[in-house]
């Protein structure tokens, strides 16, 4: 403690100097912080002050911030909860440490999604929704003799609210005989059925197909139709016996004889199984399937507006409620405005001046087909018509409270979003300033806020409206926990907890825990140099492009007939502000176009994350690629989702590298005379791993009233194997013991082994060196996931004809690693690929050869290319919002 004192540690006795914003001197005292990496770490950190939690990637600011602080003051509310609540709440887990004092309620805002839902909305994260609701039951104009409706009423969500035709989605879903037998050339025996179920379910479905007497060998085009419809679509169910592997014609013997059979089986249509799958499966894998056999329209009863007709004959300023919440959130601002201030016309205005929904729908499509928006008309309430006093003052109120929450939403960058915008297809950044805007509007005091890099995803220029929603909350009495990489945001801090100095096991100590400017003195710490400017990034000479892809007539969610060039065989960095439509067009219309110019489905990630509903709702992107393709000859998305959804997905086996390490433990003497083979040492099959845990190597332990604690295998105490498999050693290590190594240890280890060491150097070199082999793919971050998809690639062959595209690379990298990345993404380039990334970090931009900035607004304010160029012909570009952080990171 003495030595963290001398370098700007202070005690509960000190006072804050004024670079610390003249906060009261009460702290939170840590004391033997072990979480995760942690070292018996004790700090010091001031309450009702924005701290920020810094360090290199892994290196424990994150164990200390949330699985530390936040943990502790979460377990401590739940001692107050009811023990039948508590399972109800997903809780973080008791963190190792020894004390922490003064810590108040903490409030954790982190970047994960939840649960996926085609039904939460912006409206709904924000409950600016129930405002809106209430907006039309009690201020909304109503057709003669409708009796009023209440709030629930406007919810496609409720039995009351949604359309009977859709059940409150927008959307029907069904079933085509092309969709589910998309080869009519194949028999029923061949699998023509394609959205039958695979494996026995499938085959128990064509043998009940043969005892009620259909061809299932002759082409499905030859059968009659009338036995094509019965097939898929019949809702009727027969049990039939069934004779497992007999041929037809036996299986007319065997019924002519009344033999016995092997079982009854019952029929299911492909129609009725689709549908009920989708409907009823808990198995995400099969919900997927399923879906893509599914097609989705516009409901016709409700036109995709979710609500009953009661409900949406119900207007307000001459829209109804799914008009409404179609419109972006500044739009909304701008109409309910006057009203909030009381400012109404006279009622006897002609009710002319109000477009109707009908006519306010025509103009829409007349400006829309002439390519321009599709949100230009909207209501003027002020001219409302035949508003009583009483929903006057109604309305008045709920303008009031719905001004001060989207104005916040506003500020924060997200003007552009609308209130019936889908969750799923938000980033996580945008999700996280939905909740941090929720909470502005709490009015809670007294609370540490935790937040989780709330800078990802962010343009500067939306950072600093970042920055004062976060004063605005400190400025309410909270204390601010930032886990952040971004220098800016450091500088506005008003205290600095620095975690390293390395990641890992060569992380875990409190470097420095004090004023920002006190951090320059600490040598040790690897933000410092970026944080006070003396790292500069290296310099390098651009690259001419050696072609250019060429994308033409680009329609895509805001971007309309938009035409854009890529520069081949270069780096190029896409920026512009959230929303402009940076994503839209290259991770999503550049991948699909290529995809389609060289003849391949395009994989939408296998994005296991959105709800299977949006797989058959998505349109496809307009527009085509016009030259340049004769240089691609392969794509790759580099993302960051997860590498894989359980605990048996791992570093080692994603990036192969596992497979060379089980032949060499099958290749030693001892497993030869046992006949072991490399199946043996995989923890995936029942020959060797523990079959307690089943290769787990933890066990689920239910509490009854307290939700499920996992813990180590009692047999295998965590090693995941059979102590028959762990007594088989390759250079002294069992297989265990190789898949608790990192990185690093094991560069020592497979230093003679080429196969391995090409994964493991392309590992280390990007950063991931303190990763363990066997580390769960479910503990990795969507960075470390990044890294390690293009480790992968790192690994390969390159014949530099690929184009990689990389949305938002060095989201959650502190600078140093993004220093590495930009090494490696060099390289890629320096190979002849073409490296095209999604960015807002101003190093990475300055480093690239060509820049596309999208703009100038959000939403339908972007969607069109601002200019584009070398890094320092942006800089000098007025109407660019990334022009003026650009010029600044130039200099």
């Amino acid at each position: 403690m003495k030595d963290e004192k001398r370098q700007g540690q202070l005690t509960q006795d000190d006072t804050l100097p004024a670079a610390a914003g003249g906060v009261a001197g009460n702290f939170v005292r840590v004391r033997g912080a072990r979480e995760h990496n942690l070292k018996n770490v004790d700090v010091d950190i001031p309450r009702n002050a924005l701290v920020v939690f810094t360090g290199v990637s892994g290196s424990g600011k994150s164990s200390l911030a949330f699985g530390t602080l936040y943990a502790e003051a979460q377990r401590r509310y739940f001692e107050s909860v009811a023990p039948y609540a508590r399972r109800l709440i997903d809780q973080v887990g008791v963190p190792e440490v020894d004390a922490i004092e003064g810590l108040p309620p903490a409030v954790a805002l982190q970047q994960q999604r939840g649960t996926p839902n085609a039904r939460s909305t912006v409206g709904s994260v924000t409950t600016l929704g129930s405002l809106v609701r209430m907006l039309y039951s009690r201020a909304g104009t109503y057709p003669a003799r409708q009796p009023m409706l209440y709030a629930e009423d406007f919810s496609p969500n409720t039995v009351e609210g949604a359309c009977p035709t859709c059940h409150g989605l927008g959307r029907i879903y069904d079933v085509t005989e092309q969709s589910m037998v998309p080869d009519d050339s194949l028999s029923i025996r061949e699998r023509a059925i394609a959205a039958w179920p695979p494996a026995w379910h499938g085959q128990n479905l064509r043998d009940i197909l043969v005892t009620l007497g259909y061809d299932v060998d002759k082409p499905w085009r030859e059968l009659p139709k009338k036995d094509r419809d019965w097939i898929l679509f019949t809702e009727e169910q027969p049990t039939v016996p069934v004779y497992a592997g007999f041929t037809p014609r036996e299986v007319r013997a065997a019924l002519k004889r009344k033999l016995e059979p092997s079982y009854q089986g019952t029929f299911t249509g492909a129609r009725r199984y689709v549908l009920q799958t989708f409907a009823t499966t808990q198995s995400a894998l099969m919900k997927k399937r399923v879906a893509q056999y599914m097609l989705g329209r516009e409901c016709p009863a409700c036109h995709g507006k979710r609500l009953k007709k009661e409900a949406l004959s119900v207007t307000f300023g001459g829209i109804d409620i799914g008009e409404f919440a179609h419109l972006p959130l500044a739009r909304v601002a701008e109409i309910m405005r006057p009203i909030a201030h009381g400012e109404w016309a006279s009622p006897d205005v002609a009710s002319g001046a109000v477009l109707s929904t009908k006519a306010m729908r025509a103009a829409t499509a007349r400006r829309v087909a002439a390519g321009g928006s599709a949100h230009k008309v909207a209501p003027d309430v002020r001219r409302t018509p035949n508003l009583s006093d009483e929903k006057r003052l109604a309305a008045q109120r709920i303008a009031e409270e719905l001004m001060e929450r989207v104005s916040t939403l506003i500020d924060l960058g997200l003007g552009y979003l609308s209130l019936d915008r889908s969750t799923p297809t938000l980033s996580s950044g945008e999700l996280q300033r939905l909740r941090l805007a929720t909470q502005l509007s709490s009015q809670l005091f007294g609370v540490v806020y935790v937040l989780d890099e709330p800078s990802a995803g962010l343009h500067p220029a939306d950072g600093e409206a970042l920055l004062l929603a976060l004063r605005r909350l400190k400025a309410a009495g909270n204390s601010l926990f930032v886990v952040e990489h971004d220098t800016e945001t450091m500088r506005h801090a008003d205290w600095i907890v620095d975690v390293g100095p390395a990641a890992g096991e060569g992380g875990g100590r409190v470097l420095y825990s004090g004023p920002p400017d006190g951090l320059a003195a600490v040598s040790a710490s690897r933000t410092a140099g970026y944080l006070f400017g003396q790292h500069q990034a290296p310099q390098r000479m651009q690259r001419d492009p050696a072609g250019w892809l060429q994308l033409a007539h680009v329609s895509r969610n805001n971007l309309h007939k938009l035409d854009a060039a890529i520069p081949l065989g270069c780096f190029a960095a896409v920026t512009g502000v959230s929303g402009s439509g940076k994503s839209s067009l290259i991770s999503q219309a550049l991948p699909e176009l290529v995809n389609r110019h060289l003849g391949r489905a395009t994989d939408n990630d296998a994005d296991e994350e959105r709800d299977p509903l949006f797989a058959v709702t998505d349109a496809p992107t307009e527009g085509r690629i016009t030259g340049g393709m004769e240089a691609v000859r392969r794509l790759v998305r580099v993302d960051q989702k997860p590498i894989g959804r359980t605990p048996r997905s791992n570093l080692a086996t994603y990036t192969g590298l596992f497979d060379h390490v089980r032949k060499r433990f099958a290749d030693t003497p001892a497993a030869r005379r046992r006949r072991y083979t490399p199946g043996r040492f995989s923890f995936n099959v029942a020959q060797g791993r523990c079959p307690t845990c089943e290769g787990e190597g933890f066990v689920s332990v239910e509490l009854l009233f307290l939700p499920s604690v996992y813990a180590p295998c009692s047999t295998c105490h965590g090693t995941r194997y059979q102590p028959q498999t762990l007594e088989i050693a390759w250079q002294g290590r069992n297989i265990a013991d190789i898949l608790g190594l990192t990185v690093d240890a094991a560069c020592d280890v497979f230093a003679d082994e080429p196969p391995v060491m090409r994964s493991l150097k392309a590992l280390r070199d990007i950063g991931l060196g303190y990763l363990r082999l066997g580390q769960p793919a479910t503990e990795l971050s969507g960075g470390e996931a990044q890294r390690i998809k293009l480790a992968n690639e790192l690994q390969r062959a390159q014949r530099g004809d690929t184009l990689y595209v990389l949305d938002e690379p060095t989201n959650g990298l502190h600078p140093a690693d993004v220093d590495r990345l930009l090494v490696q993404l060099q390289e890629l380039v320096d190979a002849g690929n073409t490296v095209v990334v999604v960015e807002h970090d101003m190093r990475v931009v300055a480093q690239a050869d060509w820049v596309i900035d999208m703009g100038p607004g959000a939403g339908e304010q972007g969607g069109r290319v601002v200019a584009c160029g070398r890094p320092s012909e942006i800089a000098s570009v007025e109407v660019s919002r990334t022009a003026g952080y650009l010029a600044r990171e130039l200099r």
